[in-house]
C-alpha cells in the first residue's frame, strides 16, 4: 500500500522510548549497576548490528542491481527470491517489495502501527524509525522529515509513503548516484547507507 501524502543523528522526538524499550533500559541499568555489563560496549555491539553487519547485507543487494539489470528487473518483480538468493533471508524477510527510487519518484519506508522492519538486509531498526513521531509524521508530512535528514526533493517529484506490515516488508532501491560508473559491486556497496534503503535519504556520489 502506497500512501502520497531520514541520519543517524538523534532527532530530539524521534528518539522517544516505547515502553518495552524503557524495560530493557531498566534491566540494563541494573545489569550495569552489578558490573554484568559494560554500557559502552553494549552500544558499540547494538551500533554495529545496526549500522554494519544487517545493512551491508541490503547494500549488497543494492550493488548487485545496480550492476546487473536481469538481476534488478528480478528484484523489483519477485525480490523475496532475487534478495535469498544472494544467501538474504529469514525471519522478518520472509515477504518483501523493493521500491525503485527514479528521477520522478521518491519512495520511502514507515510502519505505522508498530516498526516492522526487513531485518535480513536492513539489520535492527534504528530508534527513530521505531519513534511515534516518525511513524506518524513519514506519513502526514513526508517532505518535511526528509529535509530534517538533509534530503531536499524539488516539488516536481512525487513522494510515496510505503507502509510496512507484518506479512509484507518494503526496502528502498536508491538511484545509482552519478560518477559511479565502471565502480565494481563492492565499490557500490561502500557508498550505500542504511537510511537510503529506508528512503529518508539519497546515496551520495563521489564528488560529495
Amino acid at each position: 500500500m502506497s500512501r502520497d501524502h531520514h541520519h543517524d543523528h538523534d532527532h530530539g522526538e524521534y528518539s522517544e522510548l516505547s515502553d518495552v524499550e524503557l524495560r530493557v533500559r531498566a534491566l540494563e541499568s541494573l545489569l550495569t549497576e552489578k558490573g554484568y555489563v559494560d554500557p559502552a560496549t553494549l552500544d558499540a555491539l547494538v551500533q554495529y548490528h545496526e549500522e554494519k553487519i544487517g545493512p551491508r547485507n541490503g547494500a549488497a543487494v543494492v550493488a548487485r542491481a545496480w550492476s546487473d539489470n536481469d538481476y534488478k528487473q528480478w528484484l523489483l518483480s519477485d525480490a523475496t527470491a532475487a534478495i535469498a538468493s544472494v544467501g538474504f533471508e529469514g525471519r522478518q524477510g520472509e515477504d518483501m517489495l523493493v521500491l525503485e527510487n527514479t528521477d520522478d519518484v521518491h519512495n520511502m519506508v514507515v510502519c505505522t502501527l508498530c516498526s516492522c522492519y526487513p531485518w535480513p538486509v536492513l539489520g535492527l531498526p534504528p530508534v527513530w524509525y521505531k519513534s511515534a513521531p516518525y511513524r506518524s509524521r513519514a506519513v502526514s508530512e513526508p517532505r518535511s522529515v526528509l529535509a530534517e535528514f538533509g534530503t531536499q526533493l524539488g516539488q516536481d517529484v512525487e513522494v510515496r509513503v510505503w507502509d510496512s506490515t507484518a506479512e509484507l516488508r518494503y526496502m528502498v532501491l536508491p538511484k545509482r548516484p552519478a560518477g559511479t560508473e565502471g565502480w565494481s559491486e563492492e565499490q557500490l556497496a561502500e557508498i550505500v547507507s542504511r537510511n537510503s534503503m529506508i528512503g529518508t535519504e539519497v546515496v551520495a556520489g563521489p564528488a560529495s
